[in-house]
Order: structure tokens, then C-alpha cells, then sequence
């Protein structure tokens, strides 16, 4: 399942050794029970990781 957040693409997959889901975008990794619990995680993964570049510069 492929799922946008702005420009970056954000791939969805079932992870198979384990019951959930997995999202990957832009170097970070998020999990999830459900394929939306592991979107909405990843939204907040790259709003952290925005802030801080943003903080650093």
C-alpha cells in the first residue's frame, strides 16, 4: 500500500514475522497494529524529525 505525507511517499506493508504493520518514509521506520495506527505514527515521526532540523539550524 503506497500512501502520501506532502511529497514524501510513504509505503505500508504487513510485517510477517510479526502481527502488524510497518510504514517507511524518508529514512524512518514506524509500526503499527493497524495500517492507519502505522501512518499516524509516521506522520508524527517526520513532525518530530522536522522540528529538530528546524531547532538545529
Amino acid at each position: 500500500m503506497e500512501a502520501k505525507i506532502g511529497h514524501l511517499r510513504v509505503s505500508i506493508f504487513k510485517i510477517k514475522n510479526r502481527c502488524g504493520y510497518a510504514a517507511i518514509c524518508h529514512d524512518h521506520v514506524t509500526e503499527g497494529q493497524t495500517p492507519q495506527q502505522a501512518y499516524d505514527r509516521m506522520c508524527k515521526a517526520l513532525r518530530r524529525t522536522n522540528r529538530k532540523d528546524l531547532i538545529d539550524k
